[in-house]
């Protein structure tokens, strides 16, 4: 079954060839050592370690380990779809992008492409860090085989786009990643390539960016190019991408229309019952973004008499309770999103955006959301919370932290609209921030 899955072409949405046809691919790595005695810098290396380690120095080869990031890859995409790969952490997607924009050569099968690929596959990418931002467009454009003619003509929409002005004569190696991403990203989606593949890095921008670059990636889809787009984010990947594949330990174990592959993978990797919790210890958790100056502690889930509760009813209050701590010398955000069991976005709530609510430096700070009358229809949903140097970048960012139940609800079981361009609500949703002195 799983060899069917793996050959099975994604449902096309032109009348031409693919443009993009994976057969049979794989990529192997060695683990646990390399081989030795090849150069004479080897043996020094050898020799090295033997002294440090005070113990016999080993001869011939260390002993290796293999690993399998891709086992028997086959795909087909046609020329004009947006193509989304979804799948755990370690499951292969980084290293199938990778492969693809032939970064690095896959150990067994074949790749074939048409037409001009740009990757936008870690921050910063093609540039040059001494380099000014104006000089990496034109290095960056120069390596996606633009002429300097092309670049020039499209310089000024670049830059309007990515929001660096400012900074342009500046090496970027000043940038934060935030600039990095949005440079980077502006670059590779206005200068026309065929192939547009990016990985998750586009999730380091602001939310207001995000949805900057989930509206272009749509404009170049209806363009009729094509677009490889990887994401944790399955509310982005349902509302951008017709198709889906999804990896399973290196290997595909589902492709086709969106919602039937994003269901598989939610019933089968992200059970929700475990996360029904009304305080969590969150400290821990594995995150999606992460920087020493700001980190989450815990979280407290409230009704509106301040008990602890997983469970609330349509129009109840909920109030969500978050402690931190903040080395950071800039006033910081905190941002929760509130999802659905499928990952869409069904609520967006920014302490600065709506209350003028900062945190700044210091250890044990505590800030709370209060929404008077939740608004979301019968079910369960996921909570993602932030720290944000606003319009910047994340500093802290922990994706599931808890899940909620709402068991009543309204009437016509309407529940809540919203933007899924953005990912922000259509309506405001009466709510307020406070912090909380501790």
């Amino acid at each position: 079954m799983m060899s069917l899955l793996a050959a099975m072409s994604l449902p096309a949405t032109m009348s031409t060839g693919p443009i993009i046809s994976v057969r049979g691919v794989g990529k192997k790595y060695v683990l646990g050592g390399s081989l030795r005695h090849d150069t004479f810098r080897d043996h020094l290396t050898d020799l090295t370690r033997t002294v440090l380690r005070r113990g016999p120095a080993r001869k011939g080869r260390l002993r290796t380990e293999e690993f399998w990031a891709l086992k028997d890859v086959s795909f087909d995409v046609q020329e004009g779809q947006v193509l989304g790969i979804i799948g755990r952490n370690g499951s292969g997607k980084s290293t199938l992008l990778k492969v693809l924009s032939q970064i690095t050569e896959p150990t067994t099968g074949e790749i074939r492409t048409r037409g001009r690929i740009a990757s936008l596959l870690e921050v910063g990418t093609g540039f040059h860090p001494e380099l000014t931002g104006r000089e990496n467009v034109f290095l960056n454009g120069a390596i996606l085989g633009m002429r300097q003619a092309e670049i020039k003509a499209r310089f000024d929409e670049i830059v309007a786009f990515s929001g660096v002005e400012r900074f342009l004569e500046t090496p970027v190696k000043r940038y934060s990643s935030g600039m990095y991403v949005r440079l980077a990203f502006a670059v590779a989606a206005h200068l026309n390539p065929e192939i547009l593949i990016v990985d998750e890095v586009l999730a380091v921008g602001d939310t207001e960016f995000q949805g900057k670059c989930l509206g272009k990636m749509g404009d170049i889809a209806k363009g009729g190019r094509t677009v490889l787009f990887v994401s944790h984010n399955l509310g982005v990947v349902r509302s951008l991408c017709p198709v889906c594949l999804l990896l399973e330990q290196g290997e595909v174990a589902s492709t086709g229309a969106t919602d039937g592959v994003v269901k598989r993978y939610l019933d089968k990797v992200r059970p929700l019952d475990s996360l029904c919790h009304a305080v969590q210890d969150i400290e821990r958790r594995p995150r999606k973004h992460e920087s020493p100056l700001a980190r989450f502690e815990k979280l407290w889930i409230l009704d509106h008499r301040g008990e602890p509760a997983a469970s609330f009813v349509f129009g109840e209050t909920m109030r969500l309770r978050l402690k931190l701590r903040s080395t950071s010398t800039r006033a910081l955000g905190v941002e929760v999103f509130v999802r659905t069991a499928a990952g869409d976005k069904s609520g967006y709530f920014a302490s600065e955006h709506f209350s003028g609510v900062y945190v700044g430096p210091g250890p044990g700070q505590t800030v709370e959301l209060v929404i008077p009358s939740l608004p979301f229809a019968r079910g369960k949903y996921r909570l993602d919370v932030g720290l944000t140097v606003p319009k910047v970048e994340w500093l802290d960012y922990v994706e599931d932290v808890a899940v909620i139940e709402v068991i009543g609800c309204d009437p016509g079981n309407t529940g809540f609209s919203f933007d899924q361009s953005l990912g922000v609500g259509e309506i405001h949703v009466p709510h307020e921030w406070c912090a909380i002195n501790t």
